[in-house]
């Protein structure tokens, strides 16, 4: 095995093309009157902060800390806020083939993130309300059943405040950078879990009212922040390579996600996790410097490098888990180095070959690790709870159902991912479709699951057993998979090509393609105050 965990392969990009990323480490701030966000600077530096002042001229001040809270505002007049939603999706993934699907007809739209994904007829071409009753009235005229307007009239708004020399400001934009660019971020009044941040910060207002501490970073630092949180801090080095191309590759074709917002990444698990610079582990800084600007390709495109910790023994395509187009690096496979299971002879398709499938437990990379294999038992009355709030939080006509008379799954792929599963209920059924089947109930934790039911006395159904393996969607990648490839001799370059057949490591270069936010306007530039 090479110095890298590369078999073969080029040599670190050591003239990578440099990218800076913008990253929503603090989401939706404002959202609760009692939040708050300390910033500080470093021993022996200072915060460089600017704003506009009372007469609208910018304005830059040097401070050794600064504390953002937020106030309501009233309105000089009461304000209309109205989107038109059109779809609710569980991932960013479904809800842009969605949109992409949308746009197909003719019909302009943009996909956002109040809680869950949605996607939003686009408020700057529908910026009326006419226009966006005509637009409702119309698709309802073509049978549409799920677009709504979102309508509230809004008196007070929330504005960022904060106090210089004595003067509290409330704005709506502020920057703020330091000399030696590391400043430290702590939430709450108890300044609790301080994290250290390199580049510059944004408090910028978002499409919901609120407003997104932003933070713009270099991306091989940001992978400092990313690579030891998502592969853990004991794991073998190969596979750290492996997690180290992965994330670097994923960022990049995933600057589109909050192009709303007008920022990149997020910094939690519905994109991958960042927490900058704190606790970083010097093997992932390793392998991040010495495969500096590799990136994972298929034909001159970098992949969608999704991953997951633990695929419960096969790895599911793209289409198991979402809606849109197939990626054909993405593909069901045994997740072990051994031969204890033949797809091709044995479908998982096939409800008794999957529970035999699931009672398998020794031979795969995954083997001894908890969730590889789980079982999670909930009552009728549990399981009610958990499905009215997945469909009341995407306005389904059948949230207010009362009883639960079956489950069952309709269709599985053959990776024996559900594709479709039925809720009979007292007032009609419902559909439940791939990673749904996931996050419309709590016990499980992936889709590759089977329902046992329990009955009571007189046969009445009580509830459901759901026995299952893997946590995670079970696309790409397991990190616990790389862990026991990489402790039985696999290099990095080894674990990814298991992973993603026919994909090649190269230098990330302008000629490769990679999605960037149409339109997005410069991080950084200060605006007239509203």
């Amino acid at each position: 095995m090479s110095l890298y965990g590369l078999t073969t392969g080029p040599e670190p990009a050591a003239k990578a093309q440099e990218v800076d990323l913008k990253v929503g480490i603090v989401q939706r701030f404002g959202e609760e009157l009692t939040d708050q966000v300390t910033l500080k600077a470093t021993s022996g530096d200072r915060l460089t902060v600017r704003f506009l002042s009372g007469d609208m001229k910018p304005e830059t001040v040097q401070l050794e800390s600064l504390k953002l809270e937020t106030v309501m505002q009233p309105l000089q007049t009461p304000a209309l806020e109205e989107y038109l939603v059109l779809n609710h999706e569980s991932t960013f993934e479904t809800a842009e083939d969605k949109a992409n699907q949308w746009r197909q007809l003719g019909i302009e739209v943009e996909v956002v993130q109040p809680e869950r994904w949605q996607v939003w007829a686009k408020r700057d071409v529908y910026q009326t309300p006419l226009l966006r009753r005509m637009l409702l009235q119309n698709l309802k005229a073509q049978g549409d059943t799920t677009a709504y307007l979102a309508t509230k009239m809004v008196e007070k708004e929330p504005k960022a405040s904060f106090v210089v020399n004595g003067f509290r400001y409330n704005r709506r934009e502020l920057e703020i950078s330091a000399k030696k660019n590391l400043i430290q971020v702590s939430r709450g009044a108890n300044n609790k879990n301080p994290r250290l941040y390199a580049g510059r910060l944004r408090l910028q207002p978002n499409a919901y009212g609120t407003y997104t501490l932003v933070n713009q970073v270099p991306l091989e630092t940001y992978l400092r922040g990313v690579v030891p949180h998502e592969i853990g801090g004991g794991a073998p080095y190969a596979a750290v390579v492996a997690q180290t191309i992965l994330a670097r590759t994923y960022a990049l074709r995933n600057l589109r996600r909050f192009t709303a917002d007008n920022y990149q990444l997020c910094a939690d698990v519905h994109c991958q996790v960042y927490k900058g610079l704190t606790d970083t582990v010097p093997l992932a800084d390793k392998a991040i410097a010495q495969t500096k600007g590799l990136v994972l390709t298929y034909n001159n495109e970098l992949i969608d490098a999704l991953y997951s910790s633990t695929t419960g023994g096969v790895t599911a395509p793209f289409s198991d888990v979402w809606n849109g187009p197939e990626r054909p690096y993405l593909t069901a496979k045994v997740d072990s180095p051994n031969a204890v299971w033949d797809l091709s002879q044995k479908s998982l398709a096939n409800e008794n070959n999957l529970r035999q499938f699931l009672n398998l437990k020794q031979g795969f990379n995954e083997t001894g690790r908890d969730v590889f294999r789980w079982r999670r038992t909930k009552t009728l009355e549990q399981i009610t709870k958990h499905l009215k709030r997945y469909l009341k939080n995407r306005n389904h006509p059948l949230v207010n159902f009362t009883t639960i008379q079956q489950i069952q799954i309709v269709n599985r792929s053959p990776a024996g991912r559900i594709l479709k599963l039925v809720v009979q209920t007292d007032i009609g059924n419902i559909e439940i479709h791939k990673n749904d089947a996931r996050s419309a109930f709590e016990p499980p934790l992936s889709t590759l699951y089977y329902l046992e039911p329990i009955y009571g006395d007189n046969k009445i159904l009580k509830g459901y057993a759901f026995v299952g393996g893997g946590f995670g969607h079970g696309v790409g990648m397991s990190q616990y998979g790389a862990y026991n490839l990489a402790n039985i001799g696999w290099s990095g370059e080894q674990i990814l090509n298991f992973y993603y057949p026919g994909t090649q490591i190269q230098p990330l270069s302008p000629s490769l393609v990679f999605w960037q936010p149409p339109e997005a306007s410069s991080p950084f530039q200060l605006s007239p105050h509203k």
